[in-house]
């Protein structure tokens, strides 16, 4: 066993690291399924490895024994997820664990999939095979947290992502917005849209700003030949988007545009000339319901949605419970200034003890930036 100041970490956890650092690999791949990466071991070699890489492609248990270098026969498997033992866009993975004659499967978190939960260890043990649970089993929910929440509840993650200087401003009083942050928080944002199904930002936000929401890396950044681009989803209760918005102009079918029965038909039909997807949604307070919208969106395939501005939609979001984690980044300005924009609009809330509280708080520095991190009360899903 290897000391890690004063803990000992097992040969279990060792291996299931391993298997956790490729199951990054598929981030941003497999929406809506989960990421997984499976380490195949033997006598203390690493004999294969493998990780869920597309959605709808093999799964990490299967990659990792078609790269074997020698007999997987008598070997342990560990996979951060239960595997499959049924039917779906590929076989279950416990008939070809079975079949190979793997002795011993180490897992991560069961798989809280109706069709999965518990099958797949019954399965396997069933045959005899040794079966070990809950190693890592909380580093590989949290990796997994837009998986867990969206199969537990049928909605999407979501995420809230602000920018603001140390005075909690997010534009000078003059409007000026470009840019709050270092370059290595926005690298960071671009990351993140592509690691999630869909973005999101006001009507307003695209009137003022004509965003392109897309992810801009350089290539020598890139892993596997190119970036995927989110779903960008604008709520706009009068479909009052421009068409000639640079998310319409540029990439209309990655476009969704949530309005209401309030908007004109005509201007409706317009939009869905363009090419952009359109889906009138339930009204809230003379709004888009957003909780509505979140189970448009989860019926889609979307599993989780970051929502980049602007202030009101933020309020909107936070008001109606439909947030999970908010992500901040903070720079090492200060603006000032009474009628300078703040990242939360809305008619805020009147009472301390009505405050929205967040909880699980950690920290990081990106370029010179502080980066917050935190998650709802009613937030981050747990299978404990």
């Amino acid at each position: 066993m290897n000391e890690n100041h004063g803990y000992s970490v097992t040969r279990d956890e060792i291996y299931m690291k391993r298997a956790v650092d490729l199951a990054w690999k598929g981030c941003g791949w497999v929406n809506p399924n989960p990421m997984v990466g499976a380490v195949l071991e033997r006598d203390g070699r690493i004999i294969g490895t493998g990780f869920h890489e597309y959605f709808g492609g093999p799964h990490a248990e299967i990659n990792a024994i078609n790269a074997a270098t020698e007999e997987v026969n008598g070997a342990t498997l560990y996979v951060t997820l239960e595997p499959c033992n049924h039917h779906g866009k590929t076989p279950p993975c416990t008939n070809t664990i079975i079949e190979k004659g793997i002795r011993k499967v180490v897992i991560g978190i069961n798989d809280p999939n109706p069709m999965v939960c518990g099958k797949g260890t019954g399965s396997l043990m069933s045959h005899g095979i040794e079966v070990v649970t809950g190693i890592l089993g909380k580093t590989i929910q949290n990796q997994n947290e837009f998986y867990l929440k969206y199969i537990t509840t049928g909605l999407p993650f979501v995420i809230l992502k602000t920018a603001m200087t140390l005075d909690g401003k997010i534009a000078t009083v003059a409007g000026e917005s470009r840019w709050i942050t270092s370059d290595a928080s926005r690298r960071l944002v671009h990351r993140m849209r592509h690691d999630v199904s869909a973005v999101m930002v006001g009507v307003d936000t695209v009137l003022l700003d004509d965003p392109v929401l897309d992810v801009r890396l350089r290539k020598n950044m890139q892993s596997r030949g190119g970036w995927r681009n989110p779903l960008k989803v604008i709520p706009d209760s009068q479909a009052r988007i421009p068409l000639t918005s640079k998310l319409i102009v540029n990439n209309p079918q990655l476009t969704l545009i949530a309005t209401t029965h309030r908007a004109d038909k005509n201007r409706v039909k317009e939009v869905r000339r363009t090419g952009a997807q359109v889906i009138v949604c339930e009204e809230k307070d003379g709004k888009v319901d957003l909780g509505y919208l979140m189970q448009a969106l989860a019926a889609m395939g979307i599993d989780s949605v970051m929502i980049e501005g602007g202030s009101q939609l933020a309020f909107s979001a936070l008001s109606e419970r439909v947030v999970d984690k908010v992500v901040t980044f903070i720079a090492p300005k200060l603006l000032g200034g009474s009628k300078a924009p703040t990242a939360l609009g809305g008619k805020g809330i009147f009472h301390l003890d009505e405050a929205i509280l967040l909880r699980d708080i950690s920290c990081r520095k990106i370029g010179q930036d502080l980066m917050i991190q935190a998650y709802l009360n009613h937030g981050k899903c747990s299978l404990e």
